[in-house]
């Protein structure tokens, strides 16, 4: 139907005759002089339908230019020719098109919304075709297929497998939610859709494969947010006869070709590694944004002594914390943007904020405005405004409370002020976050859980070691972060039977249950299985920062809504109780609410 594409033309064809197909972005009538900014998924060209035009039927022409509407699908044959007035804003600025033909393939009807505007995000995902349609999402949705294209290259070059894994399989949760789907041919039994292929790409270690790469399909029934679907879309690896500087190594010079590749931007060679601890004790996040330069000054040991209990409680508790955060300039602000700062922090667990306006350190208790400086003596505010370095206009701001619970809220503050104040940097922060703990004990089930996953591989490889000291156990898990921004997340993995059921025990997951939920992976690492290691990417979360959109439904052709649905389709939507039949499945009709008794 088409030569050329829209997008693509150039002072190069000047004279040449071209058939055009896509959409009017634009269409004016100057009174027979008829302007149609036609589109496609290459970009706009300009096309004019003049009444001085020597060709045949050019009457018709102008008529059918003049009845022409916003987002009419068209069909157009031109002669190229250089534009007069040059629009340097678009690649085509240079040329415009002299129509021959028009035909009008789909009259639109009046859109729910305009292309150039910005409508909420129920409307965009309901008429999402449009959505789609708009340069800006066809531009993230190429971002998102170039960076697929080049990681599929760098892998296929260097001897990886592509390797399909089941997505009907059992249901073995790892911290998440199955999607569970009825097996008709089994009564009662249900497969259950993969929140990653992990234990399969273990598997195929063990089968002697060595290096396997999936762009794979996940799902996980869990709550949504900007950078969280339903369902995603990992690059999925693993090596085997490895340890973690082999799987790190490999993993950050493909993810180094690919920003060169599909940005042209050069990552830093190599990655800064820091361990869990220490981006807990500097930043409060085990995935830091480096951009921002701020960083935590501990002075517990400074306040043990003085007169504001909760500096001194949490200082002198054994797992206690009390951070100071400068943040350079700040003092300008206001007690009531102080007052939100503090309830930000509180989001995450904080129970409120100390703060010092720093007017003039050199002047000591006189060059201070807080609300605490009474409560510190001289020589601990002294101490305290040396520790943190503070200047003259800076905002200092302090957070006490249980180690972990301190670092998440100040960590919380951090990425609040950088990004209020301005004090991101532009560019390209990528690092390694290693040496994550091995569990972490959860009060409600009083048990251990496995911070990554319960298959990652302790540091120790003695069990009896492990299990003396599992609270303080460290793994060889390993996580790449960018800009704030966990992209991949692996470890070397458990290759020993004796260690992975010990790890299971530890797990609060006995020898039946283990067997019945994990039998398979057992029994195939007791012949002969390799040391093995692995690393999974978020293609969506790497996709929107290439993009440069914070929410990764941005890059997913059709997403879910916060609250799990597709406004297009209407899923999800009842299942007739015919067909719920044929699977095995009776619906519990919704519990009635409750009317709460009248107040007397």
């Amino acid at each position: 139907m088409r030569t050329h594409f829209c997008g693509l033309i150039d002072e190069s064809m000047i004279g040449q005759s071209v058939t055009l197909c896509g959409w009017a972005d634009v269409a004016r009538d100057l009174g027979g002089l008829c302007f149609i900014d036609l589109r496609d998924h290459e970009g706009i060209v300009q096309v004019v339908a003049e009444p001085d035009s020597a060709a045949e039927g050019n009457a018709a022409v102008i008529a059918t230019a003049a009845q022409v509407g916003y987002e009419d699908c068209l069909r157009i044959t031109g002669t190229v020719r250089k534009r007069q007035a040059v629009n340097n804003r678009v690649p085509t600025g240079q040329v415009e098109v002299v129509a021959t033909h028009i035909e009008v393939l789909n009259k639109a009807e009046p859109l729910p919304f305009h292309a150039h505007e910005n409508p909420g995000e129920d409307i965009r995902l309901k008429y999402r075709y449009l959505d789609l349609r708009t340069p800006e999402m066809q531009r993230k949705m190429r971002t998102r297929t170039k960076l697929v294209q080049a990681l599929r290259r760098w892998l296929d070059a260097r001897g990886f497998q592509d390797i399909e894994t089941p997505i009907l399989t059992k249901a073995t949760p790892e911290g998440a939610r199955d999607f569970l789907v009825p097996a008709r041919m089994h009564p009662g039994e249900f497969y259950a859709l993969p929140q990653s292929p992990q234990l399969f790409k273990q598997i195929l270690m063990v089968a002697g494969f060595d290096r396997y790469y999936q762009i794979a399909r996940c799902f996980r029934d869990e709550a949504l947010r900007a950078d969280r679907q339903l369902e995603f879309t990992q690059l999925d690896m693993e090596f085997a006869w490895v340890e973690e500087s082999d799987v790190q190594d490999t993993a950050e010079a493909m993810i180094r070709d690919a920003f060169r590749d599909v940005m042209q931007v050069e990552l830093a060679q190599p990655f800064p590694r820091i361990t869990w601890a220490e981006a807990m004790r500097r930043f409060g996040s085990d995935k830091p944004d480096l951009r921002i330069e701020m960083e935590f000054t501990d002075i517990a040991e400074l306040v043990k002594g003085c007169e504001f209990k909760v500096f001194t409680d949490w200082a002198n508790a054994e797992d206690g914390r009390v951070i100071a955060l400068r943040a350079p300039g700040a003092a300008s602000l206001s007690r009531k943007q102080i007052d939100d700062i503090g309830a930000h922090a509180a989001k995450y667990g904080a129970k409120g904020l100390a703060w010092m306006k720093i007017e003039d350190p050199a002047q000591g208790r006189e060059g201070v405005n807080s609300p605490i400086a009474k409560f510190l003596d001289d020589a601990t505010l002294a101490a305290i405004l040396q520790a943190t370095g503070a200047q003259g206009g800076d905002l200092v701001l302090f957070g006490a409370a249980a180690y972990n619970t301190a670092s998440e809220f100040m960590g919380a503050v951090r990425l609040k002020l950088g990004k209020d104040l301005g004090l991101v940097r532009e560019g390209w922060a990528p690092l390694w976050v290693t040496d994550f703990p091995m569990f972490e004990w959860d009060d409600e089930a009083q048990r251990y859980v496995a911070l990554h996953h319960p298959f990652t591989a302790p540091a120790v490889d003695d069990v009896a070691e492990l299990q003396a000291n599992a609270k303080t156990a460290v793994s060889r898990g390993y996580d790449m972060v960018l800009n704030g921004n966990e992209i991949g997340g692996g470890s070397i993995r458990i290759h020993r039977p004796a260690m992975q059921s010990a790890v299971f025990e530890l797990l609060g997951i006995d020898a039946g249950e283990a067997q019945a939920k994990f039998g398979f992976l057992l029994d195939a690492l007791r012949y002969g299985a390799p040391p093995h290691g692995g690393i999974a990417f978020g293609i969506d979360r790497i996709a929107a920062l290439m993009a440069g959109t914070e929410s990764i439904r941005d890059v997913i052709a059709f997403p879910k809504t916060t609250g799990a649905q597709c406004p297009m389709t209407g899923a999800p939507s009842p299942i007739p109780d015919a067909q719920l039949a044929e699977v095995h499945v009776s619906v519990r009709p919704k519990p009635a609410k409750v009317d709460e008794p009248a107040a007397e």
